[in-house]
């Protein structure tokens, strides 16, 4: 909720709650505040759907999603709302990615222009995630769901920016730290098929290409 101390912009929070935990739902409800929405998914569904639940209720033009894990050290709103007013960025965000020469495995780079942003932090139109039809919710775990939604806006046109030295702080990520080792390598290897099932062969996508 950090996004309450530092934000500056006009803004409405939501949370999507896909816990299915009771204690959670509590928790949220007695934090209901004029400027904060729950959305809850009963029963839960997987981590696009709840990303696409949140993105369709909406307000705003311009979306940022964060990660739970996310923390605000300051004002990271203003900064990812001034590089959008440039209509050929599609998506932004502190933390950006490019391929290594390749579709099949990306790095942490600093960009500025990179093939993909990172779901801890990323800002896009709400009209443009709607014309791509939001996230591919057959990604029910997280992995490469940033990436494949980053390269679906960037195919209509537009770049991936990096918005360097922005005040966020990145904590453990819950779902990560919470899946056996063995299943969240299963889980991460679908997703990267499923990716690559879509965009084989459209190497022209990398910037660094």
């Amino acid at each position: 909720m950090s996004v309450f101390t530092h934000a500056k912009a006009d803004f409405e929070a939501i949370v999507v709650d896909n816990s299915g935990d009771p204690r959670i739902a509590g928790w949220l409800k007695q934090r209901a505040a004029e400027r904060l929405r729950v959305i809850t998914l009963d029963p839960p569904l997987g981590f696009a759907a709840a990303v696409n639940a949140g993105i369709e209720g909406a307000a705003g033009d311009v979306v940022v999603l964060f990660d739970p894990g996310v923390e605000l050290k300051g004002d990271a709103i203003t900064p990812l709302l001034e590089v959008l007013v440039d209509p050929t960025v599609v998506v932004a965000g502190p933390f950006g990615l490019r391929g290594k020469g390749t579709l099949k495995e990306f790095a942490a780079s600093a960009g500025p222009h990179v093939d993909a942003i990172e779901g801890y932090c990323m800002a896009f139109r709400r009209e443009d995630a709607l014309a791509v039809g939001g996230f591919d919710s057959r990604f029910r775990f997280y992995r490469i769901a940033d990436v494949e939604f980053s390269f679906r806006l960037r195919d209509r046109g537009g770049r991936a920016v990096v918005v360097n030295r922005l005040p966020v702080e990145k904590h453990e990520h819950r779902l990560w730290e919470s899946t056996e080792p063995s299943e969240r390598q299963r889980l991460s290897k679908r997703n990267m098929y499923r990716f690559l099932d879509r965009w084989r062969g459209r190497e022209d996508l990398l910037v660094g290409q």
